[in-house]
């Protein structure tokens, strides 16, 4: 049994929300100043990232500084270049014998079309959420960070969807920590990890329920037309287990089960699904257990995401269906 926690109790990370709510969008930074060992898994078709390449088991670098998570689809990637100057200015870096190069990794999520697509995270907001992280506050969920544009249910464009946000759930078993953060921005509907029944995602026609996605989906199995490619979930899980390079990829690709058993259908052509693991290397542990219990930690962030996030711009949340 997984023992919840708080994501601050995890020591060596650091995480903290910028964002501009009027304009509906915001980004996430997620900091180990003392370098964590990473790996990505890229499952959607639609990403929007950076430096994941350096994140390959046979490059040189092993360890990261940051894993940025923005909203502004590809221009949102400019929130790292923020991250980048405020770690340089903490002397947090690879050291390449002149300086130190801060590492930083990202990905984006698209939330263009709910305000302004002119206004996206920058430099700026990505300065500021990492200055938010250094405070070592208890990040907020829901409608904040790189979930403040979120969406989901998203099958029929912008018609009938509703807004997520961001989620966060950490766990211990023993001495060992994992937390997940995920912004969930999806095609599909988010369900409900222990029950399967939809949180949230496309509503029906007079907006008074759910339609499921993957029903309408069935429906035009045989036609053909473009989806709205304005989707894509990411996240980060974070741990203090010792992990190398190989072990972390490994981790990011079964934790994406989280996503399948929280989001319906999730990994489409037109979602850009993309998660990070950084793992602080204090403490043993089976690798395979781990990767079940990062499994755990994303699918319930998901359900977070969802559970946390209020009505805005116009849109429903899980919070006006429940009991």
């Amino acid at each position: 049994m997984i023992k919840p926690i708080r994501l601050s109790q995890i020591e060596g990370f650091r995480t903290g929300h910028a964002q501009d709510p009027e304009h509906a969008t915001g980004c996430t930074a997620i900091i180990c100043e003392n370098g964590a060992w990473a790996g990505v898994d890229v499952r959607g078709g639609s990403p929007a990232s950076r430096e994941t390449e350096l994140l390959r088991p046979e490059n040189t670098v092993q360890q990261i500084h940051c894993v940025m998570l923005s909203g502004g689809s590809a221009y949102g990637l400019e929130a790292g270049d923020g991250a980048m100057e405020f770690l340089e200015e903490k002397g947090i870096g690879f050291d390449v014998g002149i300086g130190r190069v801060p590492i930083v990794c990202g990905a984006s999520l698209f939330d263009l079309e709910l305000v302004s697509s002119r206004v996206r995270p920058d430099k700026k907001m990505g300065y500021e959420a990492c200055q938010n992280a250094w405070n070592r506050k208890e990040p907020a969920e829901g409608n904040a960070g790189a979930g403040t544009g979120a969406t989901v249910g998203k099958f029929y464009n912008t018609e009938r969807m509703m807004k997520c946000g961001i989620g966060i759930w950490a766990g211990q078993i023993g001495d060992v920590k994992c937390g997940a953060v995920v912004a969930v921005n999806a095609l599909g509907d988010v369900v409900d990890y222990e029950t399967g029944r939809i949180l949230a995602g496309l509503l029906n026609e007079d907006h008074t329920g759910f339609a499921d996605t993957r029903q309408c989906m069935y429906q035009e199995l045989q036609k053909t037309r473009d989806l709205w490619s304005g989707n894509t979930t990411i996240g980060c899980v974070i741990t203090n287990a010792k992990l190398d390079k190989n072990q972390c990829r490994k981790a990011a690709v079964i934790a994406h089960d989280g996503y399948a058993q929280t989001i319906r259908p999730s990994h489409c052509t037109v979602d850009g699904d993309t998660l990070f693991v950084m793992a602080s290397g204090q403490v043993e542990v089976a690798p395979d257990a781990f990767y079940a219990m990062a499994s755990e930690a994303v699918a319930r962030a998901v359900n977070r995401a969802a559970l946390c996030a209020a009505p805005a711009y116009g849109l429903k949340a899980a919070s006006d269906f429940l009991p």
